[in-house]
């Protein structure tokens, strides 16, 4: 039968509960819309829900005078469903023009991956539905969903302090010019975007030459097959503080890292990992650099006013998701993490991204100095009331209740 029969076959899915996206244990409903300008026979009507984490990327090696690639593939799948809006049972139905609306609802799992596009990999849900006919091919039309997995970051784990030290030797032939230490602290492990991270830390320079103290968010893609594993780094944001002289020592009281939109961390694939740090880098002249770093989660759920002893730090910024609604269909991924370095320790290196290497990909000045923060005290606590009620507005007691 002719195609011409079918003016259009779609799908339609409705939004999700979290800023238009779905989450594990939802419900996902949708309808397939089949318009025909005639008489159609089917012999059925069938959706498909699927989920899954591929992972590939290819590696190569000089045998003799050959090059021989070794292909690395996996995947992991967290979605599988199938529904029948028109059975095949053997009969042909005849559909009339004009019209047609078929709706459909699936569970989703209770453990899913957060959607993502990387460098070597993705998490991808998507919807299909086929149209068998007889005698013809099978009409199909696809259309993808985002899901994003909740992280609480109102949880002991995600809650505790992260804290470290490192120091270092500055040597320039072989002799030795003196030691760089490096203390820092965060609050907690968990943030959300948007939030503001404030930075303590103490940075000691006991050499001859200026040091220059830095501290970034790095993201960090991990794709696994095969038993190999696969990074991808990239600076999502960064500051740099002020120099600091020889023999002298610079105290960070609570210095302002903001976090951009950036997706949130995913942990529990088995095949692809996004995970974050705070790095705090001393960038020591004539030898490689000082680094200490501390793990981060970028979570979904933000911190409760009152979830923790720290939810004064964090209640003085605004916590805007917002982002989760402006997550575009092809996710622009950040800058890579060698291409903003300037110099040949790429593993190591903080220095924020120019402009021109990055085609203003990431917004807002990168060389930054933000002002510390100062923390007003809490009120004198005392028994007496500063505002005791008036005299007038005393009700007399009886003295027989």
């Amino acid at each position: 039968q002719p195609l011409g029969r079918i003016r259009s076959l779609a799908l339609k899915l409705e939004e999700g509960r979290t800023w238009g996206a779905y989450g594990s244990g939802e419900l996902l409903h949708g309808r397939v819309q089949l318009e025909l300008r005639g008489a159609l026979r089917l012999r059925a009507l069938e959706v498909y829900a699927h989920g899954c984490a591929s992972v590939h990327w290819l590696e190569s090696r000089s045998v003799g005078l050959n090059i021989v690639y070794r292909d690395y593939t996996a995947y992991q799948t967290f979605l599988c469903r199938r529904c029948q809006l028109i059975p095949d049972n053997g009969e042909v139905i005849v559909l009339q023009a004009g019209r047609h609306e078929f709706p459909f609802t699936f569970q989703l799992p209770e453990t899913l991956a957060t959607s993502f596009e990387g460098k070597h990999g993705s998490v991808r849900y998507w919807v299909k539905a086929k149209l068998h006919r007889p005698w013809s091919t099978v009409k199909k039309v696809k259309k993808e969903f985002t899901v994003i997995e909740p992280i609480d970051i109102n949880t002991p784990a995600l809650l505790a302090p992260q804290a470290g030290a490192k120091e270092k030797l500055a040597r320039a032939w072989y002799c030795n010019r003196g030691q760089v230490s490096v203390t820092a602290k965060i609050d907690r492990k968990g943030y959300t975007p948007g939030e503001v991270i404030p930075i303590f830390a103490e940075i000691d320079n006991c050499t001859s030459r200026a040091v220059v103290p830095k501290a970034a968010i790095i993201q960090t893609q991990t794709f696994i097959a095969r038993g190999t594993k696969k990074q991808k780094k990239s600076v999502v944001t960064s500051i740099v503080g002020d120099a600091i002289a020889a023999g002298k020592r610079e105290v960070w009281h609570g210095r302002a890292l903001k976090i951009p939109p950036v997706g949130p961390s995913i942990l529990q694939c088995r095949i692809l990992q996004v995970e974050y740090s705070l790095k705090v880098c001393v960038d020591i002249p004539g030898t490689s650099k000082l680094l200490l770093e501390l793990p981060l989660v970028i979570g979904t759920i933000p911190l409760h006013p009152f979830g923790s002893r720290t939810s004064s730090v964090s209640s003085q910024y605004s916590v805007n998701l917002d982002w989760l609604s402006t997550i575009p269909e092809q996710l622009e991924a950040p800058p890579e993490y060698s291409a903003v370095v300037s110099s040949p320790e790429a593993e190591q290196s903080l220095a924020p991204p120019c402009r021109s290497e990055l085609g203003g990909i990431l917004e807002g000045p990168f060389f930054a100095y933000i002002q510390e923060f100062r923390f007003r005290p809490p009120p004198l606590y005392s028994e007496i009331d500063p505002n005791p009620p008036s005299e007038n507005n005393i009700r007399p007691r009886c003295m027989t209740c």
